[in-house]
């Protein structure tokens, strides 16, 4: 029956006009405003004033609050506002960005959804409902969960892997109802649709001519508009003489994609990249055609309409079919033809990955930190209103950096240095913000000199007499290390009573003049410590780290050489080395006296670059042409050792005369002194690793191989929020390419009794090429000759030397299961680390740190909850949604300073139902006795995911199902009056706090 020819009229196609907006990729986003993003605002508006049935739908952000705040006009303002109104202009996704979904971390999804909703709200009373994902490559299972989350109704994807979507459109499933998170199911199910092979680009093809269709104001220019207004590529105008054949075009395509979907109502997106700067010439060739079609539409059985992405779902809902349900299953990778396998990405401009991820976490701490400040030190001496807009400058920073061509590494070097300033720029603003407020809490004399730095070894004047400060982010108590650089091994290291702290110095990694100081710090949540490093006098000193250096061995002989072994050992492990290759030998969990064998060397893939001779590597596809080949012969082995930790060394040479190591490998195994509690510390292998530069054209991986029967089954995570399986495919083509997956933050392995995880503080490729092993891909360096990357500066050329680092958990799945959440939150957020200089023998040390030096946490969690947002946003907005309203209607904005009495707290749960017999239970929480650390808790609103709903008026869409052909809305979630709240299993809770004025 359903290949039967509809009825004549049964066809509806929704028009939706949009525009491509890529928030930096080939060129800046200053260049993209001048050249033609300002001028898709301007003159789309215009163009929507001249005709009430013109239709717009707008997506990122920053575009348009650029436009916004530089360029528009009054008039222009009044008249987004009445479109808005009148649903002819619609924001959709509403984000600073289109995020990508393979390597981005879910805290910076919702940073940057929360960055945009907030604009709107405040600006419009406007808030998003539904996604329109069209161009990440490839779509993670967190994605509908936080889209949900935020209110949506309906969610729009498009990349795909090319075999699945031709299976799913000729079999009529590219619409079904997404479960993203098997905990919440559906609770946080969304309705998903599948873009069909055409995508977001109108197909451009005229069968009567030789000239283009549908994209009549061209193509956009760089780096100015053309003077004249004409612009390359215009295509072929409408008129009396073309205007049938232009109808018969665009109703066979019409219903060619009628018949991959299950109703007559088909979505066909008008526009494409940088499209509608010129929107007078699109508006007014498209509505002759559409006006034709309709008039005739008894003949070509379709009729046409200008509309938003809001129309086009509102009208399958009210179909009311029963539809599918997809479990927690993503869609990475993703490959668009055989031997295009996207998993390049997962790695490439590896140190853009990594600063994006510190400036994450530092935003992160500078949030909370700011937060306690105003709620206990009112009578402060810092500008709140300038500290917010140095808090405001990291968070775009870190939202644009999200953007499916930023943190991906498919952006052109200008791009990339665009990124890399904003977020320097940023994170120095957050430093300088916490420096000053430390200096104004201690109320100290203005002249020791404070700079601050986030994990980086150089910036302490690597003098003695210094004083560092530092502050755990994280709502729990830590023990770790923070590592210093000092002048002289001669030093000790006290606490603000003048207590002596443990310590370990030794020669440095990175240069021959200085020592690195580990100072073990135990912090309360959210609190921080001061330390004291002051040349040696009495006898307390630093425990000296003393170096036994192993010669450098040649691996391709060391099979005729019997093998030397030798261990290194912590409370928790028990490393063993073999002296005749200088390699990882096996490691032996202690607790339950299993030991693994394991081995780890560099490989590198080597890659094609030239299109003539097959497929390419590129910023984006990793096409290897063989297996990947071993990168070096010969290792040289030295072993730091003292009594809190002990440091291998490992330099890997091309061969055994190299002057000049491309790989080095730092494993740290950490021993906790009496009175500290050691347990994450003990069970963590800290490895940092040192990759580059590469040659050209290689791709660098480190491979971990075991005795483990896993099976080749790998696990890694959807953004660091849910983990998926990862069953090892042969395909006919690009097996080992097709077999990579995005780690953003997790990975594992196991086998029946032991299981093998990897934490990671930025994004890597990652695959199980064998059985026992796993191999993470570190660094990338390419070039090719495609036309378009050479043409578009996308060919990758990263002669950057990388330092990444990966913490091992190796032991039972129970006791991996306790440690793994916690620790890699600790690893994303350790702690930051500010300098200053003593002035004068005994610094007088203000009287609040001597009085009370260990701070009682203000906020503590229990370790299977985190605490995902402790912030202060500014939104001047009304949470009562009819006051907001009206306020806007009324133009009653506030032009006042931002609303420094709200806070946003989220609280995330950090296991999945059934994962753990303790940690996956429900927590109850007091949010009143959560927050008495910080003030007292007058109020408390539970919000949708970015803020601007109030959970109790949403109800979103319900679509109907199979299993669940109920009610048609349903309601979030359960809030109790009295400040108790439950928190189950995978929920993020989102609340505005407010407290009572000190």
């Amino acid at each position: 029956l359903a290949l039967l020819p509809r009825a004549a009229g049964d066809l509806r196609a929704f028009v939706v006009a949009h525009s491509h907006m890529d928030v930096g990729w080939v060129y800046t986003v200053q260049e993209s405003m001048h050249a033609y993003a300002a001028n898709v605002y301007t003159t789309v508006i215009e163009e929507l004033m001249k005709g009430k049935q013109r239709k717009f739908i707008a997506v990122e952000q920053e575009f348009f609050r650029l436009w916004w705040d530089m360029v528009a006009t009054d008039t222009q303002k009044q008249q987004v506002r009445q479109l808005l109104q009148e649903g002819r202009l619609e924001f959709v996704i509403g984000g600073q960005v289109m995020h990508d979904e393979a390597v981005t971390l879910i805290d910076d999804q919702i940073l940057q959804l929360t960055e945009g909703h907030g604009f709107l709200y405040e600006t419009f009373g406007f808030r998003p409902q539904f996604s329109w994902h069209v161009d990440p490559f490839g779509a993670s299972a967190t994605t509908p969960t936080l889209f949900a989350l935020a209110g949506f109704n309906a969610h729009l994807i498009s990349r795909i892997d090319y075999d699945l979507k031709a299976d799913m459109q000729k079999n009529k499933k590219l619409q079904f109802v997404w479960q993203g998170s098997p905990s919440l199911s559906k609770r946080q199910e969304i309705f998903t649709h599948v873009m069909d092979q055409y995508s977001y680009c109108t197909p451009s093809q005229l069968p009567f001519s030789n000239r283009s269709g549908f994209f009549w104001n061209g193509f956009a220019t760089f780096p100015d508009p053309p003077k004249d207004g004409v612009y390359p590529n215009m295509s072929l105008p409408v008129t009396e003489a073309n205007l049938h054949q232009y109808a018969q075009t665009m109703v066979a395509n019409i219903k060619e994609r009628a018949a991959w979907f299950r109703t007559g109502d088909v979505l066909w997106p008008w526009g494409c990249d940088k499209q509608f700067f010129n929107a007078s010439v699109q508006y007014s060739n498209m509505d002759l055609l559409l006006d034709y079609i309709n008039k005739h539409s008894g003949d070509f059985g379709v009729t046409v309409q200008y509309a938003t992405v809001s129309d086009y779902f509102q009208a399958l809902f009210s179909r009311n079919l029963t539809w599918e349900v997809r479990d927690s299953q993503d869609f990475l990778p993703y490959s668009t033809e055989p031997f295009q396998a996207w998993t390049g990405f997962y790695t490439s401009r590896s140190t853009l990955k990594g600063i994006a991820r510190r400036a994450s976490s530092l935003l992160y701490a500078g949030e909370s930190f700011f937060t306690q400040y105003v709620l206990k030190h009112p009578e402060g001496s810092i500008c709140k209103c300038k500290a917010l807009k140095q808090l405001q400058s990291l968070r775009w920073a870190v939202s644009e950096v999200q953007h499916h061509d930023g943190i991906t590494g498919t952006e052109s070097p200008k791009v990339k240095d665009m990124y890399m300033n904003n977020l320097m720029y940023g994170m120095l603003n957050v430093k300088k913000l916490m420096a000053s407020i430390i200096f104004d809490i201690n109320t100290a004399k203005k002249n020791g000199e404070v700079y601050s730095s986030v994990y980086t070894k150089d910036s302490g004047k690597p003098g003695v007499d210094q004083y560092v400060v530092v502050y755990n982010p994280l709502a729990w108590n830590i023990t770790t290390f923070v590592t210093v650089s000092v002048s002289s091994e001669a030093v000790s290291v006290y606490d603000e009573l003048g207590h002596s702290v443990p310590a370990q110095v030794q020669s440095s990694v990175e240069s021959q003049s200085t020592y690195d100081l580990y100072i073990v710090v135990a912090i309360n949540g959210l609190s921080y410590r001061k330390y004291s490093i002051k040349p040696l006098k009495g006898k307390q000193s630093a425990f000296i780290g003393r170096s036994i250096k192993y010669k450098r061995r040649d691996l391709t002989h060391a099979h005729q050489r019997s093998r030397q072994l030798f261990p290194v050992v912590n409370n928790c492990y028990q490393i063993v080395f073999d002296q005749n290759t200088n390699l990882m030998h096996s490691i032996t969990e202690r607790d339950t006296n299993q030991t693994v064998q394991f081995t780890q060397e560099f490989l590198e893939y080597h890659v094609n670059g030239d299109t003539t001779k097959g497929p390419i590597s590129d910023n984006y596809l990793f096409a290897p042409n063989a297996s990947a080949a071993p990168a070096s012969k010969a290792v040289v082995l030295e072993v730091m050792s003292g009594a809190l930790m002990t440091e291998i060394r490992q330099y890997f040479y091309s061969n055994v005369t190299s002057q000049d190591y491309i790989y080095a490998v730092y494993t740290r195994l950490y021993s906790v002194p009496e009175g500290y509690d050691g347990k994450l510390l003990c069970h963590r292998i800290e490895q940092e690793y040192s990759v580059g530069p590469l040659e050209l054209n290689r791709e660098a991986v480190l491979r971990t191989s075991t005795n483990l029967n896993t099976k080749q089954l790998l696990y890694t995570d959807n953004n660091g929020y849910q983990m998926q399986k990862r069953p090892f495919k042969a395909y006919v083509n690009n097996t080992v390419a097709r077999n990579y997956y995005p780690m953003v933050q997790t990975a594992c392995i196991e086998d029946d009794t032991t299981r093998l995880m990897l934490l990671a503080e930025r994004a890597h490729g990652v695959s199980s090429q064998g059985n026992g092993q796993v191999e993470v891909m570190l660094h990338r360096r390419l070039w090719n000759n495609l036309q378009w990357n050479v043409n578009n500066n996308l060919t990758l050329n990263d002669s950057s030397v990388v330092r990444p680092v990966i913490w091992l958990i190796l032991g039972t799945k129970a006791a991996t299961n306790a440690l793994y959440r916690t620790s890699g939150l600790a690893l994303e957020h350790r702690p930051v680390v500010m300098f200053g200089a003593l002035s004068g023998d005994k610094p007088k040390l203000p009287r609040q740190l001597q009085q009370n030096p260990v701070h009682d946490s203000p906020v503590t969690v229990p370790p299977n909850l985190h605490l995902q947002t402790l912030s202060i946003p500014g939104w001047k907005y009304s949470s009562n949604h009819a006051e907001q309203v009206l306020s806007i209607r009324m133009g009653k904005q506030k032009e006042d300073d931002a609303d420094f009495s709200r806070v946003l707290l989220r609280i995330r749960h950090l296991y999945e139902v059934g994962e753990d017999p303790v940690l996956s239970q429900p927590v109850m929480l007091d949010l009143k006795s959560l927050l008495k650390g910080l003030g007292s808790v007058t109020a408390v609103e539970e919000r949708s995911l970015t803020g601007t709903w109030d959970v109790n008026t949403l109800e979103r869409w319900k679509w109907k199902t199979a299993e669940y052909p109920g009610k048609r809305y349903y309601n979030s979630t359960e809030t109790s009056e009295d400040y108790t709240v439950t928190i189950h299993p995978k929920e993020i809770r989102t609340f505005f706090v407010y407290f009572q004025v000190q």
